[in-house]
Formats: structure tokens, sequence, C-alpha cells
């Protein structure tokens, strides 16, 4: 049968790159929930485990998800390439609901950073990437990759609003079941609702090639410094909303939820613009100067003897407006800049390189934080962002459609 029957309508995505992109980002937003659920009400209920006392095996706890990531991304893009997404996609959600059953029957901190383990083992995010690029033409590509940030913003909102509840209604270990219940649902999605990408021809290169491309080490920079100035940044914000602004832990939900959802309206027309005329390079680059006004502009209020909640609203929904042009455009870019016959293994390191800034960002911001302050961490936060400014400044620009891409039968 022919790879897709969808004519190309110039200037819209056809109804199956809309199947495509609308099924993988549910993929993506039921792991995340999965995911994020837990986060808010971890730390609490870790007083009740064995080892929940130590600070340190909590951490790992929360934290090892993102270490095992770093380490399966790459496996894991280069294994679709060459035995196919959809295979490798379904065997990373399988290893996903077994870490979440393990952490579920878990009755020690131990026990939940073994779940969490096998949890990040099913590095998924590239294979999922690369079928989202293989099916979509360059054109639409990020407003695919939007559609993916989106779920992932949505879901993160989500679970700080129904996580404490479904805490207090079926427990840590009931949370974990319905994390590997959403599991399993991804999976049915995989199967079931993704549609087959188009078969092309691809361009062969080696896992060398792609990692001394110069334009693929500026993504992979890029989305290392962007992650870890996003956790630098938590790690000391809701320190100082608490402290200096005086507004209690559970409220601070209220700013989050507004502001995130308000900043993927903001985002969209960017981002469309910027395809339709051919000028994401342009976009792309102020995004990273936006990202820099607002390190300065939190630099300034944490120097303010009483932190302004108004202020940091404002500056919070720069960010995201940022953070989610960034994090669309940015995958995108790497998926047409790679070889298609070595995506997968390119959007492997740009994955890593992600996992990779969360951990860089969690530990340096912690180790600043408790040696210079909030300051510094906003301080070192400006010195990576002007680096990543000079870096992606002499990128280059891309032409406003992608070439044709020959398709073969499948």
């Amino acid at each position: 049968m022919p790879a897709t029957t969808d004519p190309d309508i110039p200037g819209r995505m056809t109804a199956t790159e809309i199947r495509a992109s609308v099924s993988l980002a549910s993929i993506f937003g039921l792991r995340m929930l999965g995911l994020f659920l837990i986060l808010p009400v971890f730390a609490v209920h870790a007083k009740s485990l064995p080892g929940g006392d130590n600070a340190l095996l909590v951490g790992l706890a929360m934290g090892m998800y993102g270490l095992t990531q770093a380490f399966g991304q790459i496996p894991f893009g280069m294994a679709s390439d060459k035995y196919g997404r959809k295979p490798i996609i379904v065997i990373g959600l399988i290893l996903f609901a077994f870490g979440s059953l393990i952490a579920a029957g878990a009755d020690s901190v131990l026990g939940v950073i073994v779940g969490r383990a096998v949890q990040g083992a099913g590095a998924v995010s590239a294979a999922v990437t690369a079928l989202i690029a293989d099916s979509t033409r360059d054109e639409h590509r990020t407003k695919a990759m939007a559609a993916v940030g989106a779920s992932i913003g949505l879901t993160y909102a989500l679970s700080l609003v129904i996580s404490p509840l479904l805490y207090q209604s079926v427990g840590m270990g009931g949370m974990f079941l319905l994390v590997a219940v959403l599991s399993v649902l991804a999976i049915a999605v995989v199967i079931f609702i993704v549609p087959q990408a188009p078969a092309r021809l691809p361009e062969k290169a080696s896992f060398m090639q792609v990692l001394r491309d110069p334009e693929l080490l500026r993504m992979n920079f890029g989305v290392f410094a962007l992650h870890a100035i996003q956790m630098s940044m938590f790690i000391v914000l809701p320190t100082a909303l608490v402290q200096s602004a005086g507004l209690p832990l559970d409220q601070h939900w209220k700013i989050y939820l507004p502001v995130v959802l308000l900043s993927f309206v903001l985002m969209l027309p960017p981002i469309f613009m910027g395809e339709k005329r051919g000028k994401m390079k342009q976009v792309f680059v102020s995004a990273i100067v936006l990202l820099l006004i607002v390190e300065i502009g939190l630099l300034e209020a944490m120097s303010q003897p009483v932190l302004s909640v108004n202020l940091v609203v404002m500056l919070l929904l720069a960010f995201f407006v940022a953070f989610n042009i960034l994090e669309a455009s940015q995958p995108s870019l790497v998926s047409r800049l790679a070889p298609s016959g070595a995506r997968g293994a390119a959007l492997g390191v740009y994955n890593t390189m992600q996992a990779v800034g969360l951990f860089f960002g969690g530990a340096l911001g912690g180790l600043v934080a408790q040696y210079f302050g909030g300051r510094g961490v906003f301080i070192v936060g400006c010195l990576l962002t002007v680096a990543w400014l000079i870096i992606a400044s002499s990128m280059k620009s891309l032409p406003r459609r992608g070439k044709p891409q020959q398709t073969v039968p499948v």
C-alpha cells in the first residue's frame, strides 16, 4: 500500500500529520503525567518510609529517573533507526510500566529508587520525537513539536492541582499503579492509533558524523543550557516565594497554572509566523534574548528586600513563552539537520544532553545557592544564556520549506 493517501496541501497539515502529532503528543502527556504526579508529594510521603529521613536518598528517588534516561536515550534512538520506531517505543513503555509496579510495591525509599531507575530505562523520548519527524513535513514539524510541548506543560500544570488530591485518596502506591495504567494506555495508543510513518529513502550517516556535526552541536548545547537554567531556577524560586514574598507553597500552583496555560497561547504566533516566512532562526535567537532578559529580571528581583509576586508572575510568563518556543523548535531543527537515516541517533544525543542539563542544573544550582545565594544562581544562568546566544547567533538559516523527501511504497 502507499505510504500515505493524504494529499500534500501547501500551508496545511494533512489528516495523517495531525493524527500522528496529536497521538504522539498524548503519549508524551500520559507518560509525563505519570512522572509529574509523584513530584509534588513524594518528599512528604518519604518521611513515612525507611530511609525517608535521608535527604540524599529522597533526592535520588526523585532524580534517578533522569539519570537512567540520560544513559538510555542514545541506545533507544539508534535502535529505532535500525528496528523501527514503534517497536522500540512499546519496549520503552513496557519498562516504564514495570518500573511503576516496582515503585508501587516498594516499602522503602531504596525500593522506590529501583523502581524509578527502571522507569527511566524506558527512554523513548528520542524514538517518539523521531517518529513525529518521520510523520510530518518540514514546514509543519515545529507545530507538531509544539503540540508535544503543550502536552507536557498541561500535564505538569494538571499534576500540581490533582496530585495532593490523589495522594489523599489512593496513597503513593495507588498513584504509582495509576502511572502503570497510563503506560499501558500509551502502549495501546502506539499500536492502534499512531499512524505508520511514510517510508523514506534514508540518508546514511555514521554516529560519529552525528556527534561532530557543528549545527547539531549547537542544538545539543542549547537543550543542555535551557534545562540547566530551568532546573536551577526552580531550586531557588519556590523558596524565595515562600520566605520573601510570603506565599505558601500550597498556593504556588495558582501562579504556575495560569502562567503555563497563557504561555502556550503566546508562543504559537511567533512559531507559526517563523515557519511561514522562513524566519525560524530569528524567532529562535529572539527567544534566547527573552530568556536572558528574564534571568536579568529575576537577578534584580532577588536583590530587593521583598520579592514582588507581580514581577515574578510577569517574568515567569516571559520565561515560559521563551522556554516553550525553544522547546518546540529545537527538536524540530535537529530532525531537519540530521541525516534521515540517523535521525533517531541525533535525537538520542539531543535528549541525553537534555537529561544531563537537568542533572547539571540541579547539582550546580544547589551548590551555588548554598554558597552564594539565589542571586548567584541567576548570575550563572545569565552567563550560560549569553554563551548560548553567542553560539546560536552563527547558526545557519533554514529554508522556508524543507526539501522534498522521496517516499517509497511500504
